[in-house]
């Protein structure tokens, strides 16, 4: 069969994909357009696309791939993929959930420390020269983490791994989901604006979808005070980025932790000019463990596919079994695409 690329996937995984199927691609962004540019004869060949799930793959641009069985999403999201036309069309679409959140949950508490602690303005006293020892001008103390209240937006497997982690930094802990787990002991709220008026912290860890966009709005931020902050690691749309700007300079809450922007690749210059924000460009799973997790879950749902067995990992509301036959193509090769990424 042969595979498409959505996007570049890295030198390992791509040569494991290899020495399985035909490749092609990588396709430049937008991956839907890309999709639909590709000439009918590579269109008419391709029984799966390996993709980053925030990339949109509309039912479009299925209906644009007459063959297509598997979508595979490179980490746990998936938001990009419209996941019932997947399904109404018989085309299976998988993730790797958990592979990631161990380090997303340790960048997490990372940009929490940060943001905190005031280091980002601590670093600009540094780079202007205007420090010249504690003695002659001592910094302004601030509230640690012990004892604080951190409200965790989305108790899944990353939103639990901050949660241990805050407990062993002598933090309480609540959180918000769209039902109480009945595996964990800490405070559950049904709202995410009664857990915002709780807490000091909002780690926003939800899984991202259509649902929650712009759910951590101006009211969200002004329920988490002056003395607030919030942290995000999951995608940027969750927050209502303007509000959080506003919310930022005026005063309304007292710092933000960003490893996600709403617009990505685009950071606004506002963000970049605050002092009380510590910002990261979308690493919270760029490690070697995680790395490998969701390299290793990608190659078992693939292999799940080209033998016809269900997938391991099928995202939510997805069928795990394509219902389309799989294309056989022969020995495994790359294909050129024009256009195609490098």
């Amino acid at each position: 069969m042969t595979l498409l690329l959505g996007a570049p996937m890295g030198p390992q995984l791509t040569a494991a994909l290899q020495a399985r199927v035909r490749l092609a691609g990588p396709l430049p962004p937008p991956l839907e357009q890309s999709v639909l540019d590709l000439p009918d004869e590579v269109r008419a060949q391709l029984a799966g696309c390996l993709v980053t799930g925030g990339a949109r793959f509309p039912a479009a641009a299925m209906d644009a791939l007459p063959n297509l069985g598997w979508i595979g999403c490179f980490g746990s999201g998936f938001e990009g993929v419209d996941v019932e036309a997947a399904s109404a069309r018989g085309i299976a679409v998988s993730h790797s959930p958990g592979a990631n959140a161990a380090s997303v949950a340790d960048l997490a508490m990372g940009l929490l420390i940060e943001t905190v602690r005031g280091m980002p303005a601590a670093r600009r006293r540094l780079e202007s020269g205007t420090w010249h020892g504690n003695a002659a001008q001592p910094a302004e103390p601030v509230q640690g983490l012990t004892g604080r209240r951190v409200g965790i937006y989305g108790m899944g497997e990353i939103g639990l791994r901050i949660a241990r982690r805050a407990e062993a930094f002598e933090m309480s802990v609540g959180y918000h989901n769209r039902r109480a787990r009945s595996d964990v002991s800490y405070a559950y709220f049904p709202t995410l604006l009664g857990l915002a008026q709780w807490a000091d912290v909002l780690m926003v860890a939800v899984r991202a979808d259509a649902g929650n966009r712009h759910a951590v709005d101006a009211e969200v931020l002004r329920a988490l005070g002056p003395e607030g902050h919030v942290v995000n690691i999951a995608r940027g749309f969750v927050i209502d980025e303007a509000a959080m700007i506003e919310a930022l300079e005026e005063g309304l809450i007292a710092g933000a932790g960003l490893d996600v922007f709403e617009h990505e690749p685009r950071v606004p210059p506002a963000l970049l000019a605050l002092p009380n924000v510590a910002l990261t460009p979308h690493v919270g799973g760029a490690t070697r463990q995680a790395r490998a997790a969701m390299e290793a879950l990608v190659l078992a749902n693939l292999d799940a596919f080209l033998a016809g067995e269900a997938l391991p990992n099928p995202v939510p509301g997805s069928i795990a079994r394509p219902s389309r036959r799989l294309i056989r193509c022969g020995t495994p090769r790359r294909t050129a695409v024009a256009g195609s990424a490098a």
